[in-house]
């Protein structure tokens, strides 16, 4: 019997499109026990977010992950229950879906008795993913800065995260798919705004790591992506249009969306509820959470 816990992810974090990751204290847990009497490959017993839409056999996800890994190691995998525990909400941008493939991963290389080690995961996970940022924080925990090289690999480097500054997640009653997100994106963006994001995503790198909290609402200001696509929830628009207040040190779409991400100090019920209410006045029921960051990553 293995163990694996992963944490939930929140990525770009405004202006860092598809390169800042931050691991967040939500998880999912899972339990494999090998099982060699059986004859199916896999059974999934789920409990917690998405329990009725989880796939209980070999296409699950996490076991989809455990399969990519051992046909890339040359391993054969031994038929498996899968016990799985989730904390993480499907399809609201908060990494369901890297935590999965994170956890299939390592569970693959538990089961088999085969080390792989933290960067031969991170490159199957983006080939799984297609992007680093979650997946990077997922592994690593933290905040990652992920670049993708001209060979295709991914770079990453972990920095700490300041402990005084909480995630305020606000999720609305909305499924939203990676794949419909990244199709609302235009195929070339104007010259000012890379420039006006290249700048941004420098300077919160810069605030986090000297504590300037003050400047983070203008690092957070994004314009390769949230504009396109706000329109796709209701009430996404109003919610990342929050006005700047007391305690509120930035705000922005978490990954695709469409939750909402604050990063606050203080007052954290209360600029909750402000951005709950941009949902709740469209008829969208939203849930809030406190969070803070995870600096463990996966965790066996």
């Amino acid at each position: 019997m293995f163990e694996v816990r992963v944490p939930a992810s929140t990525s770009n974090l405004g202006a860092g499109f598809d390169c800042f990751g931050l691991a967040l204290q939500l998880y999912l847990t899972v339990r494999a026990t090998i099982a060699p009497e059986w004859s199916e490959p896999c059974q999934v017993e789920s409990t917690g977010e998405g329990e009725d839409e989880l796939s209980r056999g070999a296409d699950n996800l996490i076991y989809r992950a455990m399969s990519f890994a051992a046909e890339r190691e040359r391993l054969t995998l031994p038929c498996v229950r899968l016990a799985v525990h989730n904390e993480i909400p499907l399809g609201r941008g908060l990494g369901s879906s890297a935590a999965a493939i994170v956890a299939g991963l390592t569970l693959c290389a538990r089961a088999c008795g085969k080390e792989i080690r933290d960067d031969v995961a991170l490159r199957y996970a983006l080939e799984m993913e297609g992007h680093a940022d979650n997946v990077a924080a997922a592994i690593y925990g933290g905040l990652t800065v992920a670049c993708i090289d001209a060979d295709g690999r991914a770079l990453v480097v972990k920095r700490g995260w300041p402990p005084e500054v909480k995630v305020i997640a606000v999720s609305p009653d909305a499924h939203l798919k990676t794949s419909v997100a990244r199709e609302a994106l235009p195929r070339e963006v104007a010259f000012k705004d890379a420039v006006h994001n290249l700048q941004r995503a420098a300077l919160f790198s810069a605030v986090v790591e000297t504590g300037a909290y003050d400047l983070l609402w203008e690092a957070m200001q994004d314009r390769l992506h949230q504009r396109h696509r706000q329109s796709l929830v209701p009430g996404l628009a109003e919610a990342l249009a929050t006005p700047r207040q007391q305690g509120l040190l930035g705000l922005a779409l978490s990954g695709s969306g469409p939750t909402v991400i604050a990063l606050a100090r203080e007052r954290f019920s209360e600029i909750g509820e402000t951005i709950a209410d941009n949902f709740r006045r469209c008829a969208s029921r939203a849930t809030i959470r406190l969070l803070e960051a995870d600096n463990e990553g996966r965790k066996t």
